[in-house]
């Protein structure tokens, strides 16, 4: 099976590495982190990615704005996006999702949750 590339997304080194050891349990992941969107639209001219998942609340740019920057590129138009963050109303649901991200998870998140997530929407592709 080929490699499955993310891109983590998260300025929390704690937190970015609790969801990097999540994904790090399907087989054949490769995972590349980005501390902030600014730092993620570096990485997504340099690589392809199968997913990303980001955190909304980053400095220099918010998870929202990286979201409607990736859905604007022709190349990643239908790339699985998972948002998850400490935003857990409904408004900022909504908006998440408006913007083009597939899925929505509240911190703290459960390794299995999101795991499920990611692997529906790898199958979905």
């Amino acid at each position: 099976m080929a490699d499955i590339r993310f891109l983590v997304v998260e300025d929390s080194p704690t937190m970015r590495q609790l969801i990097t050891f999540s994904l790090k349990r399907i087989p054949n992941s490769k995972i590349v982190e980005a501390s902030d969107g600014v730092d993620a639209l570096k990485k997504l001219k340099e690589n392809r990615f199968d997913l990303i998942v980001s955190d909304i609340n980053m400095p220099l740019m918010d998870g929202l704005k990286l979201v409607s920057m990736i859905r604007s590129d022709p190349a990643y138009r239908s790339t699985p996006i998972v948002i998850v963050t400490t935003e857990g109303s409904q408004t900022d649901r909504e908006k998440g999702l408006a913007l083009g991200a597939n899925a929505y998870l509240s911190k703290p998140i459960q390794t299995n949750e999101l795991l499920k997530i990611v692997r529906d929407l790898l199958k979905a592709e």
